[in-house]
């Protein structure tokens, strides 16, 4: 599977995340995204996003765990995921540009907008790399 996780880049941006060399991925509250977080295995590719001004699809990351009970979480529901950086996209992909694509009407990203972590169909991330690579 192929996911999408979201995070504001004033707090956390894929640079950071890149220099840092991995993070676990925690403190999703909403219970849909929990639920697609629960899913994430090893090895899963996942698309980083940035939030706020930029509203871009701007890096690469991969599961190097599944999905685990979150040890900060006292009721013992939330779970978290540890990320690794894979690479930045050699051009960002716009929220403005994934609307505009028919290809994107049934994606997460464009349907549920506030959703911090979703499933990524292949032909969505395929459209998505192939919209980083154009010049």
């Amino acid at each position: 599977m192929r996911y999408l996780v979201k995070e504001e880049p004033s707090s956390y941006s894929y640079d950071a995340f890149a220099k840092d060399g991995g993070t676990t991925w925690s403190g999703v509250k909403n219970p849909l995204a929990q639920k697609h977080l629960r899913a994430i295995r090893k090895g899963d590719l996942v698309l980083y996003y940035h939030t706020g001004n930029e509203k871009a699809v701007v890096g690469i990351a991969k599961a190097a765990t599944d999905a685990y009970l979150d040890p900060a979480d006292r009721a013992g529901k939330a779970h978290v995921v540890d990320l690794v950086p894979v690479k930045k996209l050699g051009r960002p992909v716009t929220l403005a540009a994934i609307k505009a694509d028919r290809r994107f009407a049934e994606f997460p990203l464009t349907r549920l907008p506030r959703l911090s972590v979703m499933p990524v169909s292949d032909r969505e991330w395929d459209a998505i790399l192939a919209m980083a690579d154009r010049a």
